[in-house]
């Protein structure tokens, strides 16, 4: 996947019901480099994408990229369970081997 270009918006409920291994998201520098698992999955209204460590704030400077989100799932396998998660839904998980819990999803102000 080097070097293969990174689609934000792709259509969805995803074909085949797999996650697009060229979708883009915004993940956490700590969840791509395995530091931290990955407690929540975002998908937002907007059909963008988000992976966070659930812990720390992602919204600090040169704490996320956009990547591949497929490298998140190399190193968190269960984010892959997550492809239909609906628009405006989110999914967090209180440790690496707990069960994600879906609910709507709002930005704070």
């Amino acid at each position: 996947m080097a070097g293969a270009e990174v689609i934000r918006q792709v259509p969805w409920p995803f074909f085949g019901g797999s996650f697009p291994a060229h979708l883009g998201a915004v993940i956490q520098k700590t969840v791509l480099s395995g530091e931290l698992p990955a407690l929540l999955v975002i998908h937002d209204a907007d059909n963008d994408w988000a992976v966070g460590d659930g812990v720390n704030d992602p919204n600090e400077p040169g704490a996320s990229v956009v990547s591949h989100i497929t490298h998140a799932i190399e190193r968190n396998s269960s984010i892959a369970t997550l492809a239909d998660l609906p628009l405006g839904w989110q999914a967090r998980r209180e440790g690496p081997s707990a069960e994600w819990v879906r609910s709507p999803h709002e930005y704070d102000e």
